[in-house]
């Protein structure tokens, strides 16, 4: 069974950058897809990003489009999620995700897709 541990969530100033990490334990994720989705108070899990682990191909959400980049570590089974130009808006809870199908061109964008979450990770993000 996979386990998915997200860090690096914190409270930055409007402008600021973060980068979230997410390590995957318990099985390799090389055919799959992952993703980065979060959750503001009183909202609905929104995607924000993915990726097919074995093409590189990558998807995103058009409110971080040009801002957020998702990558991954094969070696180190670890998901990444680089965001810069931070805006007060983006203060969520992030999540990553596993999607356990087989991975066929672009990654899956919809939160019913995943089936292996993370426990999240707070992003604040002050004006």
């Amino acid at each position: 069974q996979v386990q998915l541990v997200e860090s690096g969530g914190s409270l930055v100033q409007a402008g600021g950058s973060l980068r979230l990490s997410c390590v995957a334990s318990g099985r390799a994720v090389s055919n799959y897809n992952m993703a980065w989705f979060r959750q503001a108070p009183g909202k609905e899990r929104e995607s924000v990003a993915a990726i097919n682990w074995n093409s590189g191909s990558t998807r995103y959400a058009d409110s971080v489009k040009d801002r957020f980049t998702i990558s991954r570590d094969n070696a180190k089974n670890t998901l990444y999620l680089q965001m810069n130009s931070l805006m007060p808006e983006d203060t969520a809870v992030y999540y990553c995700a596993l999607d356990i199908s087989l991975a066929v061109g672009p990654p899956r964008f919809r939160i019913q897709d995943y089936d292996r979450w993370g426990q999240g990770t707070q992003v604040t993000v002050s004006s």
